[in-house]
């Protein structure tokens, strides 16, 4: 299943009741992702104020990877069987996902100081506010970007798969450069989906859905906060 490909198994009659199923939806959806950055922030800023701990993952390949695979099985899972997803199983893995992901978060406060992280995360949120309110508040249809989004975003991720063996200060301000402009494009792409998503899930799916949804903006949130320190920031000494 696409980012929010969804079956719709019911119509509604009146735009009022269409506007105030979205809305609900989105509070719901803006609400979960604010619980899951919230979630990521306390355990980054626990990990990183243990740095033998920190350095100990890094160390291990081993358990370093199973992080990284952990943390891709859980989006998969959500995304691929929201319909068939118990509200409370999609908040368990939702928050397991977003524990683990303060757990590797750890390691960007620890490399970069904390003005830097400070002043990034202060600019991305308000890019990312900006840009999601034009994608909720927009007329103008951006389905024709979903395309070319997910191909930048298979060109990021090869790009650092390279990046792993090839090491090059110009590749990663490429890459950088290049996930910047991708998720700024999926972030406002995302915000409107959701309003189709809300009128197309079906009964009684709401929360589950709306973690699918609060997932997605989380992903863009974080992903344009790391490509944006990683142009921008300062490294520790």
């Amino acid at each position: 299943m696409s980012r929010f490909e969804l079956a719709s198994d019911r119509t509604f009659q009146t735009p009022a009741l269409a506007e105030e199923r979205i809305s609900a939806f989105l509070r719901s959806v803006y609400g979960w992702m604010c619980v899951g950055l919230g979630i990521t922030a306390v355990t980054a800023f626990v990990m990183a104020a243990s740095p033998d701990v920190v350095f100990a993952i890094a160390r291990n390949r081993l358990l370093f990877w199973g992080l990284m695979i952990a943390q891709l099985g859980l989006v998969f899972t959500l995304s691929a069987r929201v319909d068939r997803m118990s509200p409370g199983l999609a908040s368990v893995l939702f928050i397991a996902y977003s524990a683990l992901t303060g757990v590797t978060m750890s390691f960007v406060l620890l490399a970069f100081t904390a003005t830097s992280v400070g002043t990034t995360f202060v600019v991305t949120a308000g890019m990312f506010g900006a840009l999601a309110l034009y994608g909720t508040a927009t007329s103008r249809s951006l389905a024709g970007l979903g395309p070319l989004l997910f191909m930048g975003l298979i060109g990021i991720v090869l790009a650092s798969v390279v990046g792993i063996f090839w090491h090059s200060d110009a590749l990663q301000f490429v890459i950088s450069f290049i996930g910047v402009i991708v998720f700024t494009g999926l972030t406002a792409y995302d915000a409107q989906r959701l309003k189709a998503m809300a009128l197309a899930m079906p009964s009684g799916h709401t929360t589950s859905y709306a973690i699918v949804g609060a997932l997605a903006l989380y992903l863009d949130f974080i992903n344009l906060f790391l490509f944006l320190l990683r142009l921008f920031g300062n490294r520790r000494n």
